[in-house]
């Protein structure tokens, strides 16, 4: 179920080529299965916790990926150093959508997109983001509702698209966006 969730990215955007930091992948989730099914992509994991990336460094290696960067690091932190570096930012399962988009959204490139996996029943989230995303340079697109291949499970794809630059004090601390996010 996981594996086809994440595949079903390559159905809502075209990823071929492209730079594309998974935020909190924790054990590779979309990420390795689209670098997998879309080889072209040049993918960095990022996970907070050591254990899972060492995991995933092993996985690749295993599988033989290549132009695969499995990064131990804090979102927060890790968009300050490669801020606007990347083509997307995808993730699934992470965070409230305020909170990420601001950990996500700085990472990402003018003209690039976020794209956050989310069910179907993120309505409060998708309003509660809408701030954050203008505060932070992104623009919100219409939502790509699917369902799973094979299943009755309905998810939701939130995209939204990198219009101009974040501002340098984006993102903040943890402790201030949890606190208060935008």
């Amino acid at each position: 179920l996981h594996f086809l969730d994440s595949a079903a990215l390559l159905a809502l955007a075209d990823l071929r080529g492209k730079t594309v930091v998974d935020v909190g992948t924790g054990a590779g989730f979309p990420g390795l299965p689209l670098k997998i099914l879309e080889p072209s992509i040049q993918l960095t994991l990022l996970d907070a916790q050591r254990k899972r990336v060492d995991f995933l460094r092993e996985v690749c290696e295993d599988l033989g990926l290549e132009d695969v960067e499995c990064v131990h690091g804090r979102a927060e932190e890790f968009a300050q150093q490669r801020r606007e570096s990347f083509d997307f930012a995808v993730s699934r399962a992470v965070a409230a959508l305020p909170v990420l988009t601001e950990l996500c959204l700085p990472m990402v490139k003018p003209g690039g997109q976020f794209l956050a996996m989310k069910s179907v029943d993120s309505n409060e989230e998708l309003n509660a983001a809408g701030r954050a995303v203008n505060l932070l340079g992104g623009r919100l697109e219409k939502p790509a509702d699917y369902s799973i291949s094979g299943t009755n499970v309905p998810r939701r794809l939130v995209i939204m698209t990198k219009i101009t630059e974040t501002q340098k004090k984006y993102p903040r601390t943890f402790a201030k966006i949890k606190k208060n996010p935008l």
